[in-house]
């Protein structure tokens, strides 16, 4: 059976990167990450872009669960709301597709830590602290499991995810054959 994992959680929590080790360790595997879908510069919220980036995402998870090539589908994104999860699950082909959803979370020093490094690095601007912290305790009210990730690595958390999907073991092993929607540069 094919599976859909949908990853939620706030910026800098280690979303992309542990569906990154997911996606390596899953054969048979697609990812996509939702940031991909509203790479816009610059950076635009407007009805047309929230309208654009759900139909964007909607498009190519479809298209992933129609592919016999693919398996597992594993999408992440911030979804700091159920009303965003419940559009975009209402948009998807789920017939015979095991659903798995999940929301990253780690306490609130733990994240402002990981996103100061980032800053740092250059990899994200200072505004993204306030912003990020400001959705964690949204994810209290999402309808999913929660998985909080302040003291795992990402190889940990891909175990995790990959052990409460119900994978096989044989399937956690690093593999090779996996399909991709797109790159980043990001580390969320």
């Amino acid at each position: 059976m094919k599976r859909l994992i949908v990853v939620a959680g706030p910026m800098g929590v280690g979303k992309t990167t542990a569906c990154r080790e997911l996606h390596r360790r899953l054969p048979r595997s697609a990812f996509l990450d939702g940031d991909w879908c509203w790479d816009l510069h610059p950076f635009t919220v407007n009805a047309q872009t929230k309208a654009m980036v759900l139909d964007n995402i909607c498009h190519l998870l479809n298209n992933f669960l129609r592919c016999d090539a693919c398996e597992s589908i594993i999408f992440c994104w911030v979804i700091p709301e159920q009303a965003i999860l419940d559009a975009i699950l209402a948009r998807l082909d789920l017939r015979g597709v095991g659903l798995h959803c999940f929301a990253l979370v780690a306490e609130a020093e733990v994240l402002r830590e990981r996103l100061r490094r980032d800053v740092e690095c250059g990899l994200r601007d200072e505004d993204v602290i306030l912003r990020s912290l400001a959705y964690l305790g949204k994810y209290a009210s999402l309808d999913v499991g929660r998985l909080d990730v302040r003291a795992m690595s990402p190889a940990e958390v891909a175990a995790e995810l990959a052990r409460r999907c119900g994978c096989p073991v044989s399937d956690v092993e690093a593999q090779p054959n996996r399909i991709s929607a797109g790159t980043s540069t990001e580390n969320a």
